[in-house]
């Protein structure tokens, strides 16, 4: 049986009496946001969101970004990554079960010095993948050609906020490479492994 999202209370400045909202929303006056799905246009759409709004609303705070992800397409990864990198606070991002894919990705997309993962979270890091076999064949060279420009790009920032030479990054993106949180920092993929 679900449990639903449970109701916690707030009170707005100005109210005298609290009111009851559910959790994530009270989270989010807080700063603290979630990835706790797979990385598709809705949920791309809905980060993207809440950091454009935080950001305008108080430019001066972090956001903390939790992630616990499979991963998921590149175009709205791509899309989450860039507007962390465009609205002024510095993100936190934690993970706290699994970044896979496409949010290791954002997960790396952090504020370098503030990359954290939970000392049993798993970070895995791979090439881009495609439906090439559900294609004809003139589509399927032009999809090789975007997949490669793609790869190319995940390839740079991986190298670029790991401190990893490209050709290592390149090499270890050629199959899954699941690190461990202390094999992560390691990697340069995070900075910090919270405390127990």
């Amino acid at each position: 049986m679900p449990i639903g999202v449970p109701q916690v209370t707030f009170q707005n400045p100005g109210d005298e009496e609290e009111s009851w909202i559910d959790l994530y929303n009270r989270l989010y006056r807080e700063r603290v946001i979630f990835l706790g799905q797979e990385v598709d246009t809705d949920a791309s759409n809905q980060l993207i969101g809440l950091m454009v709004y935080l950001s305008v609303e108080d430019d001066t705070k972090d956001l903390y970004l939790f992630i616990n992800s499979p991963g998921g397409s590149v175009i709205p990864g791509l899309a989450v990554y860039d507007t962390m990198q465009f609205v002024q606070p510095d993100i936190q991002t934690i993970c706290v079960g699994l970044a896979a894919s496409m949010a290791s990705f954002l997960l790396v997309g952090g504020e370098i010095t503030k990359r954290i993962a939970f000392p049993h979270a798993w970070v895995m890091i791979h090439q881009p993948s495609s439906s090439f076999y559900k294609t004809v064949l003139g589509n399927f060279i032009l999809e090789v050609e975007e997949l490669l420009k793609m790869r190319e790009t995940l390839t740079k920032v991986y190298a670029q906020r790991t401190g990893k030479s490209l050709w290592v990054v390149s090499e270890d993106m050629e199959r899954d490479a699941f690190m461990s949180a202390t094999e992560a920092q390691a990697y340069g993929l995070i900075d910090l492994v919270a405390v127990e």
